[in-house]
């Protein structure tokens, strides 16, 4: 049966219609944190840093500051646009990191095979035995506080997450019949690995990095809440949650509801969006089946 361009349309409308809101809301939201991280100094009402001890603790709608202001008078919306730089750019370097990790890691334990495969399993096995915020602790404690120590300890202890799943679809996907076509042909192993077989992992892999976006950012927020991370002037969005704990404690919670909902709200959004990347792909998978 031909269907005709009408008929298209409205399927394609259909297919729109049929996505679900809460997609649409997180790619939504996303997108906006994206826009407002990039563009802060630029929409921001105040320099991230100014005080005024004078507008201290100011509630949320006060003239000229939208969401209030922080213990020493800092606008607290200038502030979340700013720390957005941070708390979501470092999340994104533990995931880069640790996907290129995972992925060489993985595909050199199913294509090499033998004790090569015995040793590498084994050793993501311990990785991912121990805690990976722990481990991040740990490497704070011996080179200081800062960025860079903690992305590098995460995304060490996310590797696993990474190398696990990679392994067991190269290992699935060279067992399928087109792979031994490419080898009949004359294809060396790791040709038809970074060649064929990589892109083939990549809606799987995009999947497990928008879930491991979500941990990563947890984590950060929380050595930086720790005073682990994130070292002043800068800000990020754990850094301001404990800033204002005195503050919470006075009845001004403000400073820090804020910021904590701005990383509860990316986390759920991200995790959605991971979620239904996942999904699409098991249904692409059956389909295929």
């Amino acid at each position: 049966m031909t269907l005709t361009i009408p008929a298209l349309r409205a399927a394609t409308a259909g297919r729109r219609r049929r996505r679900p809101l809460g997609v649409t809301l997180a790619v939504a939201f996303l997108a906006l944190a994206t826009v407002t991280a990039v563009l802060a100094p630029v929409l921001a009402p105040h320099p991230p840093d100014a005080t005024s001890l004078l507008n201290s603790l100011a509630p949320p709608g006060t003239e000229g500051h939208p969401l209030g202001t922080d213990s020493t008078g800092r606008d607290v919306l200038s502030r979340i646009m700013y720390g957005a730089r941070l708390s979501l750019l470092a999340p994104l370097g533990v995931v880069l990191l640790s996907g290129l990790l995972g992925t060489a890691v993985g595909l050199l334990a199913a294509r090499a095979g033998g004790w090569a495969d015995a040793v590498l399993s084994r050793g993501m096995d311990i990785v991912f035995a121990f805690p990976s915020l722990l481990l991040a602790m740990l490497v704070v404690a011996v080179f200081g506080p800062g960025l860079t120590a903690p992305i590098c300890a995460l995304a060490v202890g996310y590797t696993p997450f990474v190398g696990r799943v990679v392994r067991s679809m190269a290992i699935q996907e060279g067992a399928r019949p087109y792979m031994e076509c490419y080898r009949v042909m004359g294809f060396g192993e790791w040709s038809v690995a970074l060649r064929h077989l990589l892109p083939n992992m990549l809606p799987v892999l995009l999947a497990q990095s928008a879930l491991a976006f979500g941990y990563a950012l947890v984590d950060l927020a929380a050595l930086s809440y720790l005073g682990l991370g994130v070292r002043p002037p800068d800000a990020d969005w754990g850094s301001m949650i404990a800033e204002a704990r005195s503050a919470i404690l006075q009845g001004e919670p403000w400073s820090g509801l804020l910021p904590g909902l701005a990383v509860i709200l990316t986390v759920v959004s991200v995790n959605v969006l991971g979620e239904h990347l996942g999904g699409a792909v098991s249904g692409k998978q059956r389909a295929g089946t």
